[in-house]
């Protein structure tokens, strides 16, 4: 370290470090907006606030299919809880006022024969396994019920419907729960990052889909927005300002047959509110273009959305997908590992405003493109040339290396004689 400090002056290594300070961008860390929709497809929205809380409990079975799992298990365990302590209380109390309770019930005399409403029901205990059996159907045979009390039977009959409201009520509750729409959109997938290319001769806004399921999705339908912060005329900011962008499609129904992955494109043009921006405002631009993803699925028939958005910092300009379909051997075959690959390609980089205006500008950055790609072609072929020529040296110098030399012998009359060997 003492020997590389002193070859290298402290003067020099102060100068080359401001010098590269300088050379560096500096770029200021802003705050990140918080975007409308995440990537996951969840809506970045919290609800403040309410004062209306009982119009949850109207719709009492929609608000227990949008509780979490965990208090969606604990409503289930406590309700049938509940309802078996209920019951149990009222079967005690129906033993009880019949007086079964009475311990001299237990062993009558021969003379007088004692019939209680419910047989082996002598505490609270027994009223609660009893209040089960009732309830789930179980019946162990221990505890039944006689024809001594018809405020029993009303009492069995009482639990029977409200047993069968709870099964219906929550099984199904958990049922819909496990079967939402939004499960069957987990496997559908969408780039992580969206693209800005020409393609037929204009600028194009691109991201692709694909579904991983083989099952597919009938009658999908692909929407995009943009929401931005705008401002109106009358100087009324509206903080989340929803457009339509269109889909180029050449269905007029704009449904997609989503059988393999595909690139959704929006051609931007007069009516795209990304007409006017080009490559250098993409970055300043505050606004997400959030993508929907709308069918049925095949298997339940249930209508599905699937959702995700592109803020500008996830917005490539000059690049293009790459290809995933191939066909092997008579089948076409997805990787999916290059899902979200991409490549530069030629692209102008001004708006599409001023491409619309100036049709040159794409002939002259095609014409760039082609001339540094026949560049690279040059200089490809000649380091294959110049590695060639090495090698064939290099096999030469080897080859030479290998020849034996002449040895000359000397007689020992003085004559030289010279053999190869």
């Amino acid at each position: 370290m003492l020997a590389r400090k002193s070859i290298i002056p402290e003067e020099y290594v102060l100068a080359r470090i401001a010098a590269e300070n300088l050379r560096k961008p500096r770029i200021r860390d802003h705050p990140r907006k918080a975007r409308f929709i995440a990537k996951n497809g969840a809506c970045n929205l919290a609800h403040k606030n309410i004062r209306e809380q009982g119009r949850f409990l109207q719709d009492i079975f929609t608000t227990l299919v949008d509780l979490k799992w965990r208090h969606t298990l604990v409503i289930f365990t406590m309700s049938f809880l509940c309802s078996w302590l209920l019951f149990a209380m009222m079967w005690w109390l129906v033993a009880f006022a019949h007086g079964d309770m009475d311990p001299s019930t237990e062993n009558p005399s021969n003379s007088t024969k004692w019939t209680p409403c419910v047989t082996c029901v002598r505490s609270f205990t027994s009223a609660f396994l009893f209040s089960i059996e009732v309830q789930v159907t179980i019946g162990f045979g221990g505890r039944m019920m006689t024809e001594e009390c018809p405020l029993a039977i009303t009492v069995l009959i009482l639990q029977n419907i409200v047993g069968l409201i709870i099964n219906a009520v929550m099984l199904g509750c958990i049922f819909m729960k496990t079967a939402q729409a939004h499960r069957r959109a987990e496997t559908l997938i969408f780039s992580r990052q969206a693209v800005i290319a020409v393609r037929n001769g204009k600028l194009c806004f691109m991201f692709r889909v694909g579904d991983l399921r083989k099952s597919m999705i009938i009658s999908a339908s692909v929407r995009i927005q943009v929401v931005r912060k705008t401002m109106t005329p009358e100087g009324e900011v509206i903080p989340i300002h929803q457009m339509d962008i269109p889909v180029d499609n050449p269905i007029e129904s704009n449904n997609i047959f989503l059988v393999a992955p595909l690139i959704i494109c929006h051609v931007i043009d007069k009516r795209s509110p990304l007409y006017d921006i080009s490559a250098s405002d993409l970055a300043l631009q505050d606004l997400e273009l959030i993508v929907i993803l709308e069918g049925v699925v095949e298997t339940t028939g249930i209508t599905t959305q699937a959702r995700t958005s592109y803020v500008a910092e996830e917005i490539l300009w000059g690049h293009r997908f790459v290809p995933i379909v191939t066909e092997e051997e008579g089948v076409y075959a997805v990787d999916y590992s290059k899902f979200g690959n991409t490549i530069k390609v030629a692209a102008p980089r001004c708006s599409a405003r001023e491409l619309d205006e100036k049709p040159s500008i794409l002939i002259q950055t095609l014409q760039k493109s082609e001339l540094s790609h026949q560049n690279s072609l040059r200089k490809r072929n000649s380091m294959r040339r110049n590695n060639s020529i090495r090698r064939s040296n290099s096999m030469r110098r080897t080859n030479s290396s290998l020849i034996v030399p002449k040895v000359q012998f000397i007689t020992p009359e003085g004559n030289q004689s010279a053999s190869e060997t």
